[in-house]
């Protein structure tokens, strides 16, 4: 075992923690995670502390919450903290660090902290800049052509992957990230980040990954007794109009055009694995596999995140150490509590480097415990905040003073809201006497004298989305520069819309 072992930190995008094969889900295809998580540990109870794309990466990259890093809605035009990132801890401690994927940072070529940055930006050239992904297509003689799909990337309509599976965005990091390795200085360890964006919408997997699903029994979403209320939350009435656009059959060819897409990166991390064993440094190599938040896949009635439901929420986190590690045993699961701050912490403690002052996270493979996670996303109407100890979560909804409360033990896909029930009075006040000092910024006015009093209750009234949740189109010749959003979440009319247009 080395002092200075070489660190592979591998982060998918909207991958939750029950899409597994391990974790419980027999339609699941993860075999090379299967056998990585064997040979290490799993920790079966790792939040997003705010489940959205900007925000997550910007804790995973610094190791602060969102209250400290300033983003807890999707900020994309928000700068990056001015602080030591895990990338500079790494070079500070002479580790060569590059990256390769979606970083999802402002500016898009901006390194926080890199050597150098391969980048895939998801074909936002709206802002200026031609990402390392698209180049490579132009050079294959695909210029501008990775979204003749037609599919939305905030959707969930699918079809195969239109070029050959060689050029797809997956295969095409993990070739770069393979190579990146390969051309290492042989003299110094080396950080190496992949950053991967699917399994994240367009739901464009290659025609050889959905043949492997063809035989395979996708399992129906799961909808708790509180989901089949009229009495929803107001956000999640709003993420339930979303989904009414699918039918029940959509919903699950989504889910197995989604499960496609996820099997296609664990066939894609079975290959650098080989990589890392033919180049002789697998066994001097910690690997970390995350992802920034989860998917809801349809159930409890919706898609996509920005809630704190255990299937947007609750992310995997597979951790496999260098050889003869005696910090991380072979198989483990740990249900310790674990935040995606986190992630820093414990890989700069893994290769003996003292994490920067500025980090919120504790190490996962040390003696300190969680006693708690607290989360929130979003400042307007579609506001949530969720704390969660060792058994219980409490969700906050502000519009409408909403609490859920969910028995996690005797009830891991919450099916059964516990909140209104008055033998479980004390563990709601509990929890909400925590959740109340993490309250900050704008969410103080929904205190009156120390209490949540929360904001009116009104429905939320759907209405047709004009970019169709941020649709890209040609991209050859490059465009101008405009000032367009990267995403427009669906505004709402003045009166009910059918939900099922």
């Amino acid at each position: 075992m080395t002092s200075r072992p070489n660190v592979l930190l591998i982060v998918c995008d909207h991958w939750a923690a029950e899409h597994l094969g391990f974790a419980g889900n027999p339609a699941f295809l993860t075999p090379g995670l299967n056998e990585i998580a064997s040979c290490g540990v799993r920790y079966t109870n790792a939040y997003s502390e705010c489940p959205v794309c900007i925000p997550a990466r910007r804790t995973l990259m610094t190791g602060m919450t969102p209250r400290s890093h300033g983003d807890r809605v999707f900020n994309d035009g928000l700068a990056f903290p001015q602080v030591t990132t895990l990338a500079a801890a790494f070079k500070r401690a002479g580790y060569q660090a590059q990256a390769v994927g979606k970083l999802h940072v402002n500016p898009q070529r901006d390194r926080i902290g890199f050597d150098d940055v391969i980048l895939d930006d998801e074909g936002r050239p709206q802002f200026g800049v031609t990402d390392d992904y698209d180049i490579y297509l132009g050079d294959q003689g695909f210029p501008g052509r990775q979204f003749d799909h037609g599919m939305s990337n905030n959707q969930y309509h699918w079809r195969p992957w239109h070029l050959d599976e060689t050029h797809h965005a997956t295969n095409w990091a993990a070739r770069e990230m393979a190579r990146t390795i390969k051309r290492r200085d042989p003299t110094r360890p080396a950080f190496w980040y992949l950053g991967f964006r699917h399994p994240h919408p367009p739901l464009v997997p290659p025609q050889a990954y959905v043949d492997l699903y063809r035989n395979i029994e996708v399992e129906l979403p799961y909808v708790g007794d509180w989901a089949k209320s009229d009495d929803l939350p107001f956000p999640i009435q709003a993420l339930r109009a979303r989904t009414n656009l699918y039918t029940d059959d959509q919903i699950l060819e989504a889910k197995r055009a989604f499960y496609a897409l996820c099997t296609q990166i664990d066939h894609q991390i079975r290959y650098l694995i080989g990589t890392l064993r033919l180049e002789g440094i697998l066994d001097d190599t910690i690997i970390l596999f995350t992802s920034d938040h989860g998917d809801m896949l349809g159930n409890h009635g919706m898609v996509a995140k920005r809630v704190f439901y255990e299937s947007s929420a609750n992310i995997p986190m597979i951790l496999m150490p260098n050889k003869g590690n005696p910090r991380v045993a072979d198989g483990a699961v740990d249900d310790r509590l674990v935040g995606f701050a986190d992630v820093m912490p414990t890989l700069l403690d893994l290769a003996s480097i003292d994490a920067p002052e500025t980090v919120d996270g504790v190490s996962m493979v040390g003696a300190d415990l969680r006693g708690q996670i607290y989360g929130e996303c979003g400042e307007d109407d579609h506001a949530s905040r969720m704390m969660r100890t060792d058994r219980w979560k409490l969700i906050y909804y502000p519009v409408g003073n909403h609490f859920q409360l969910f028995d996690l033990v005797a009830d891991p896909q919450e099916l059964k809201d516990l909140a209104a029930d008055v033998a479980h009075g004390e563990t709601l006040a509990e929890l909400t006497t925590r959740l109340i000092p993490e309250l900050h910024g704008s969410d103080l006015d929904w205190l009156c004298d120390g209490v949540l009093k929360g904001k009116p209750d009104r429905p939320y009234n759907w209405a047709p989305h004009r970019s169709l949740n941020s649709q890209r189109g040609d991209g050859w010749p490059p465009g101008p520069v405009v000032d367009i959003p990267q995403i427009e979440w669906t505004r709402e009319r003045d009166s009910c819309w059918p939900a099922n247009q």
